[in-house]
């Protein structure tokens, strides 16, 4: 074949074997990686949020090696730069390669892929709710071949959006720019036959896989995926519902609170948990003085630990954070508006709103008649199923665990499961279900948590908890079950595809 369009990069022998080696061709960033007697060649840039891709993890797995994302652990064949997992919803672009005369030269341009042969274009699907499992469910059908009819159904006016900025980045914006990025153009969904409808969704009978839509229409499909996520729990005290009480959960949240953002004004947080947290975090960079009200004197400590929390704690006081966490909020005060709290010993913190980062509940009161856990989550097996042609993903899901119905609120594990509701739907069954992944951002420092939620009894920590970079594996009787990471994403990068290989090593 003829070399013109090709570039020589690198002598064959120079590259390591498993390694991901980071080149340029005319501008463009390229990763080449050394599996073996093959190179293979791709894209140097996640197409989520163009993460630098030698900076991830070549992993060797019983199905075949992959490349992990290092910030948010997309995960890709190695040999083809196929999507495996999210958060990526596309592919990594596959380059030519040829080795000649020892050495390694890459086309200019990625490969084009085969689209799939469409399949079951007389079925039907409809998905309740438009966010992370919702969208990867649609994104997967059609990457899959599927090319029957997809419905979207969501009771937001906006169209799908990234949730996990709301808290991270969108509250950094002025009130004009107070939006999190959309998950797909509008153009998508039009161009992929993926039709979105803007609707509140009354009732779902799943023995005949029909929705009562607000609008007074009723719609049925084939397949129906339930994943309709959660809500925020609101404050049971009095005052509650006065106005700028807020929560966080929805776009519209985020502009409520953009609006009355005033630096010269104080917050207080009710609540230290990831969005209180992450929430203080960006409210203080905007120079908003902030008080954290928690239950406890060490935020995160049920997640991270006691080492670990109590960084957090005072990460958030080098910033001018102040915490109170030995008394409780009693009322919120203020005449049709808040003005500021009071707590149980009488003493009133003036603020010019609160913010109640207390918790979420399953979204699922609409549907009727399926086995629920304790919260009112829609209990599903490994294929996400929880009845004939109806399956549950995210938030609005229980998954089974060692036996347990287990809710996962997060991001990627909701993609995950809308993946593989979409893959049971048209036939491929798969039993691999990773290891839950999350990540928080707080002034600037980034914890990763690989873990399904069990309570631990011993924390095996190394590293620098104070200048945030460390690795702590989380033990029960002597088992390793979750893993954290500031500083390491290339350590989390493996064990998020490899959980039990990884902490085997680190034991």
């Amino acid at each position: 074949m003829s070399t013109n369009d090709f570039r020589d990069l690198v002598a064959f022998k120079d590259l390591e074997d498993g390694q991901i080696t980071s080149f340029s061709i005319d501008g463009t960033s390229v990763v080449l990686v050394k599996d073996g007697d093959a190179v293979h060649a791709f894209g140097g840039k996640c197409p989520h949020k163009e993460a630098p891709m030698e900076q991830g993890a070549f992993c060797r797995t019983e199905k075949g090696s992959v490349l992990v994302c290092p910030w948010h652990k997309a995960v890709f064949d190695a040999v083809d730069g196929s999507l495996i997992e999210p958060l990526a919803l596309e592919p990594l672009p596959h380059y030519p390669v040829e080795i000649v005369d020892g050495r390694v030269l890459v086309g200019t341009d990625p490969m084009k892929r085969d689209s799939p042969e469409p399949r079951q274009e007389n079925e039907t699907v409809l998905i309740l709710g438009a966010g992370a499992a919702g969208v990867m469910a649609a994104v997967t059908l059609r990457q899959e071949g599927f090319a029957g009819k997809i419905t979207i159904v969501t009771e937001e006016k906006y169209r799908p959006y990234d949730r996990t900025a709301l808290s991270k980045t969108v509250l950094l914006s002025e009130p004009e720019k107070a939006h999190a990025p959309s998950l797909r153009s509008e153009s998508f969904y039009g161009q992929n036959r993926i039709s979105v409808k803007h609707a509140t969704i009354l009732v779902f009978d799943p023995a005949t896989k029909t929705a009562e839509l607000s609008d007074g229409s009723a719609l049925t499909a084939d397949h129906v995926l339930i994943a309709t996520g959660s809500r925020s729990q609101s404050l049971d005290i009095p005052g509650a519902g006065l106005k700028r009480v807020f929560t966080l959960h929805r776009e519209k949240d985020a502009e409520e609170i953009a609006r009355v953002i005033d630096p010269d004004q104080a917050v207080t947080i009710i609540g230290g948990g990831f969005i209180g947290l992450e929430v203080a975090s960006c409210l203080r960079q905007r120079g908003v003085g902030v008080t954290v009200i928690a239950d406890t004197d060490v935020p995160m400590e049920k997640h991270f630990g006691r080492e670990i929390g109590t960084r957090l704690r005072q990460l958030h006081e080098e910033n001018g954070v102040a915490f109170v966490s030995d008394v409780k909020v009693t009322r919120i005060y203020g005449d049709k508006k808040a003005e500021g709290v009071e707590l149980e010993d009488g003493m009133k913190l003036p603020a010019s709103f609160i913010l109640a980062g207390v918790g979420v509940m399953p979204a699922t009161e609409y549907v009727q008649g399926l086995e629920r856990d304790e919260d009112g989550a829609i209990v599903v097996d490994h294929l996400m199923r929880a009845a004939p042609g109806v399956y549950a993903a995210g938030d609005a899901s229980a998954i089974l665990h060692d036996g347990k119905p287990r809710r996962i609120e997060h991001w990627r594990h909701a993609q995950i499961q809308g993946r593989i509701a979409a893959l049971t739907m048209m036939g491929h069954e798969t039993t691999h279900l990773p290891t839950p992944w999350f990540w928080t951002q707080q002034f600037g420092k980034k914890i990763e948590l690989l873990g399904w939620g069990e309570g631990f009894d011993n924390v095996s920590l190394e590293g620098d908890i104070k200048g945030f970079s460390f690795l702590a594996t989380y033990l029960k009787d002597g088992k390793p079950v979750a893993l954290a990471g500031a500083g390491h994403a290339y350590d989390m990068a493996r064990a998020a595809v490899d959980f039990d290989g990884f902490v085997q090593e680190k034991v």
